[in-house]
């Protein structure tokens, strides 16, 4: 009798799926990916004051703090093995200018938070974001003249923006704007100064989203922007500009690359891990961690099963790491699982 060609894929009977799935230990053993508190990134909202915790309405469990709960917090995460935070400033309005004057300024909200954060938690990595929109009273990343978000004027200030942050202790520079060029310059002019250690993480792939609505309300820009900023982020209708797009910035200089928003962009995560294989980072950003919660208030499904699962489909679409308000939580929930 002709024997049966195999397809190296197997045939049931003799091949059955689920036995690797019928106890707990298989199931761990045979686990393609893992999510750790390694992985996790804690964006945080810093707010002037103290003693003040301010509940931000459209992100339900999430705060903005004055810098002396900002440091009991990170001091929290710390202990729960999160390695990094990611500080946003809500800016006084009257701080908002046409000019942006405040981003640069060594005294601001975000200098006086880093130092603060970094003599009682010098072994936490802290990152910066620059671009104008908490202190542009355009509300948008760059400047605004006659109407047009102007690129080279706008780099030029990102790039003090990025060293007063450097001089305040911060570990990695995180433009977001989107301009063109900015890695590079910013790059050069960091070096110059001595900061030739500091990290670069670009938001390499950012694009014109809906899902940004609450963290703009959180730092206080959305009340105030004017337009779209579609001029300078990206089409959600393109993926094949995201690769130009980080391999632009690899070519500048940058040492990680980001991809925002996060959850409904797992394809180009996982475009740009397989082409480029830099270190490789998501934002879930504020709409889609404000879905989960919202959901889960009104009974749709389990809020911490939701959480985590949305967390490990970043790391299976090839993320090395996930900025997500919901780090701690998640961070709590891996040392009970450990």
């Amino acid at each position: 009798m002709e024997s049966m060609k195999s397809t190296g894929l197997g045939h049931f009977p003799l091949t059955r799926m689920r036995r690797n799935r019928r106890a707990d230990w298989t199931r761990r053993m045979v686990a393609e990916n893992r999510l750790s508190a390694d992985d996790l990134i804690w964006p945080v909202f810093v707010v002037e004051g103290t003693g003040v915790c301010d509940p931000i309405s459209t992100m339900p469990g999430v705060d903005r703090l004055s810098i002396d709960l900002m440091v009991a917090a990170v001091g929290e995460a710390k202990e729960l093995g999160i390695p990094s935070i990611a500080i946003f400033p809500y800016t006084n309005p009257d701080l908002k200018t046409p000019d942006a004057a405040e981003a640069f300024n060594p005294d601001n909200l975000i200098c006086r938070a880093v130092k603060a954060i970094k003599a009682d938690h010098p072994e936490i990595g802290i990152i910066c974001d620059v671009a104008l929109d908490p202190y542009n009273s355009d509300g948008h990343d760059g400047l605004v003249r006659d109407g047009i978000i102007v690129n080279d004027e706008t780099v030029e200030v990102l790039c003090k923006q990025a060293l007063v942050q450097a001089e305040a202790g911060c570990d990695v520079i995180a433009p977001s704007d989107m301009m063109d060029g900015r890695i590079q310059a910013i790059r050069g002019c960091l070096d110059h100064a001595g900061f030739e250690d500091v990290l670069i993480m670009s938001y390499a792939a950012k694009y014109a989203s809906v899902f940004y609505g609450p963290f703009r309300d959180a730092v206080g820009s959305g009340s105030v922007l004017k337009g779209d900023k579609k001029t300078y982020q990206m089409d959600p209708a393109n993926s094949d500009e995201a690769i130009r797009e980080v391999a632009l910035d690899i070519d500048e200089g940058t040492d990680m690359v980001m991809i925002k928003p996060g959850l409904h962009y797992l394809d180009i995560i996982y475009r740009i891990k397989n082409a480029f294989g830099v270190p490789t980072y998501a934002y879930n950003v504020s709409g889609e961690y404000a879905m989960l919660r919202l959901a889960a208030k009104e009974g749709c499904f389990d809020y911490n099963s939701a959480m985590m699962e949305t967390l490990m489909a970043f790391k299976r679409a090839g993320a090395d790491g996930i900025l997500t308000y919901a780090a701690v939580e998640a961070a709590k929930l891996l040392k009970k699982m450990s």
